[in-house]
């Protein structure tokens, strides 16, 4: 039997809606309970920076025709969730080397997670949010409702036929609302939709589709327009301190509690509007989409994170903290943040790598990614100056002499490899009987001819 309902469940059901307080979530709060069915809401204290009083929130759900609706605090576990995200370098989305800091995914699996408990405590096992079927959130929630609650069903309006002819845009949920007498104040409408949490905004559709529309449309909700010659930027120079790969104080003050550090990095951040980024990705279902980002704690954050790993950690490691980041952030971005595959990677990067980065960062921030690193202090350094100082010291690390058996011992590996590019173009050349690659004369040019 599906686990998804096609169409309205029956009359009486227990149905939970993720509740943000939208007008397609007033709308689809106020039809379902006049449909019959018993409306749960839930709304997830994320620290959203467009939504200063979440307090406030479920009281609208139940003046729409909720039978019952929560606030949930999930700050604490967002700021958590973010430190995991910078400990296993887990964004695999970046343009010119300024990353996307996987917000929303953070978000989804921190918001569902939190709201299928709550829903399942309360006997309620129909969830429903305001995803459609284009975008990656409809597989995140789907796949954390099912992994909290093996017995939950699926009831998204944006799926039910009969709620999209009836409800296909805003001018149609607002004549709605008003025709049952909540009437909804529509606020001044943007050229682009924005979906933030205490990591980070998304903005995206509408204007954003098109590519010649950029940065220069969207009205930062995280920090300043760093690119307007009118907004003015102050130099600010900020010392992040890390004990175990986990930031513990900003500016010489130690914080309290994680959410508490994630909101005063925002803040410092933001006044330079670092951590922006424009973004053309895959969704999910492998068809090409465009965001533009904020994220300045994230950003100020994780740049203070990699400068350490870079003093600590040997070559090797740093390349598999890379190469097994980028591949958890994509699981990330799947919806599969809690599944083994993802458990496996985060597993290696935060007891092998994030234990040893220790220390503090300080680096002057100017405008936008314009900064710069002022000093790094780590607790302990595979850096040392004198190791490869170009001045004479008293214990140099290694000769010129073993440096000169260091380059000997190539030798065979060099011959061998040279040998084997020959032999690989003379089979290249008889498959396709075609010229040899230019790569032939250069490795001939020295061979001794015989006489």
């Amino acid at each position: 039997m599906s686990r998804i309902y096609r169409s309205l469940p029956p009359k009486g059901t227990k149905v939970g809606i993720a509740f943000s307080g939208g007008l397609d979530t007033r709308c689809a709060v106020a039809w379902l309970s006049r449909q019959g069915l018993d409306v749960h809401c839930y709304t997830a204290d994320l620290a959203q920076p467009d939504a200063p009083d979440v307090s406030q929130i479920p009281a609208e759900a139940l003046r729409h025709g909720a039978k019952a609706a929560k606030a949930i605090d999930c700050r604490e576990s967002m700021a958590r969730e973010g430190v995991v995200a910078i400990q296993c370098g887990a964004f695999h989305l970046s343009t010119g080397g300024r990353k996307y800091f996987n917000t929303t995914p953070l978000g989804r699996a921190v918001t569902t997670t939190a709201i299928v408990r709550a829903m399942r405590d309360d006997g309620v096992h129909v969830f429903g949010d305001g995803s459609t079927h284009k975008g990656n959130d409809i597989q995140r929630f789907y796949r954390y409702g099912i992994l909290v609650d093996p017995d939950l069903k699926i009831y998204k309006p944006w799926l039910d036929r009969a709620f999209v002819d009836a409800f296909g845009g805003r001018k149609e949920m607002s004549e709605y609302l008003l025709s049952v007498g909540l009437p909804y104040t529509m606020s001044t409408e943007k050229a682009y939709s924005t979906d933030a949490n205490v990591l980070g905004a998304t903005h995206e559709a509408k204007d954003l589709e098109h590519l010649d529309k950029n940065i220069f449309i969207v009205d930062p909700i995280m920090g300043v327009a760093f690119w307007k010659d009118d907004v003015k930027v102050e130099r600010e120079r900020v010392t992040i301190e890390f004990e175990a790969g986990v930031p513990v104080a900003l500016g010489g003050k130690r914080v309290s509690s994680m959410i508490d550090l994630l909101l005063e990095a925002n803040r410092i951040g933001g006044r330079h509007g670092l951590g922006m980024s424009d973004q053309i990705e895959n969704r999910v279902i492998e068809a090409k989409s465009r965001g533009i980002y904020e994220a300045p704690g994230m950003a100020l954050l994780h740049l203070a994170y990699e400068r350490l790993l870079s003093a600590i950690h040997n070559e090797s490691t740093m390349d598999l903290y890379f190469t097994l980041g980028r591949r958890l952030g994509r699981l990330l971005y799947e919806g599969k943040w809690f599944d083994p595959e993802a458990l496996m990677l985060k597993d290696a990067l935060t007891r092998w790598i994030a234990p040893s980065v220790s220390g503090s960062v300080t680096v002057e921030l100017r405008r936008g990614e314009d900064y710069s690193l002022v000093d790094t202090r780590p607790r302990y350094s595979a850096y040392a100056p004198e190791k490869l100082s170009m001045e004479k010291v008293e214990e140099a690390a290694f000769t010129p002499e073993d440096r000169i058996g260091a380059l000997e011992m190539q030798n065979l590996s060099v011959g061998d490899n040279r040998a084997l590019l020959l032999h690989h173009l003379d089979s290249v050349a008889r498959i396709t009987s075609g010229d040899a690659p230019n790569l032939r004369a250069l490795l001939e040019s020295g061979e001794k001819k015989e006489v």
